[in-house]
């Protein structure tokens, strides 16, 4: 299968799968909060990654339900067939690789999604509105699209490291060069407008913690595994050196000590729903 470049800032080695994976046992409770099913949905997962959110998501429905998972990176498709069937949970997601801008639909399965859902990935795209097109196309009349995404300017450790400042600026500007949007989760209700799917919830998901909290290790090292993710990319672009990187990191292992340490960051979460195209109009 023909599938565009990646511009997943970092990567699919074995390192970052462990982020990933990590990440999830962060967020996938408090997203699984804000989605209510009545247990019959057909739900397809965009981006889906290892697949665990979607296991979750397939979990909380009875046996009418279907969840579909959509990966482009083959890495992380292969590890999310293999986490799902060493969980003996082969059974609960319908895995397939593909595009966000082609999604790898039958004819019969456009229009016939209760929910689309997609979490970090149109920050990784060069072209959001392309992707949300196709989740418009695949969700029916009166089903909702969910983006999860972020907005990097709300990353606000306290006490703030030295030097943080410095490292995150280099690492918004790397999205940049690759042609990708670090704010993106400010203008997700804009995309689900600009898509023909009315705007009808806005809200967040807080991952943050404070020193003290059982999660807050998995928090902060999550920090410094996303920047040490991009290192490469931020070097080679001449947006840090190497020794700033390193004195850098450095003060954030040291951060991460201290007894008043805290991180505030919280997911946008928008929700459309699709309305036949006359009302649609109409509304516009």
């Amino acid at each position: 299968m023909e599938l565009p470049e990646a511009k997943y800032i970092h990567g699919s080695h074995e390192e970052e799968q462990t982020r990933l994976s990590r990440l999830n046992t962060i967020l996938n409770d408090a997203c699984m909060e804000k989605m209510h099913f009545s247990g019959k949905e057909r739900i397809l997962d965009v981006g889906c990654g290892l697949g665990q959110f979607s296991r979750h998501i397939s979990k909380q429905l009875n046996k009418e339900g279907v969840v579909v998972g959509i990966e482009r990176d083959v890495q992380q498709f292969n590890k999310a067939c293999a986490l799902a069937e060493e969980a003996q949970e082969a059974h609960l997601v319908n895995f397939r690789l593909g595009s966000a801008y082609d999604l790898p639909l039958e004819p019969a399965e456009w229009q016939s999604f209760d929910v689309v859902f997609t979490r970090f990935l149109l920050e990784h795209l060069a072209e959001p509105s392309k992707a949300v097109a196709q989740m418009a196309k695949a969700v029916k009349i009166g089903g909702k699209v969910i983006l999860t995404d972020d907005d990097h300017a709300t990353y606000r450790p306290s006490p703030e490291p030295l030097g943080f400042s410095i490292i995150w600026t280099a690492y918004v500007r790397s999205y940049e060069r690759l042609g990708n949007d670090p704010f993106i989760g400010r203008k997700l209700v804009s995309l689900l407008h600009e898509n023909e799917l009315k705007p009808s919830r806005l809200t967040s998901v807080f991952f943050g913690a404070c020193q003290g909290e059982d999660k807050f290790e998995l928090v902060a090292t999550n920090l410094v595994g996303i920047l040490e993710g991009a290192e490469t990319l931020m070097i080679r672009e001449g947006l840090i050196s190497k020794p700033s990187f390193d004195k850098c990191i450095k003060e954030l292992q040291e951060w991460m000590l201290l007894p008043d340490a805290a991180l505030f960051y919280s997911i946008d979460w928008a929700e459309g729903t699709k309305l036949p195209n006359n009302k649609t109009q109409l509304e516009r």
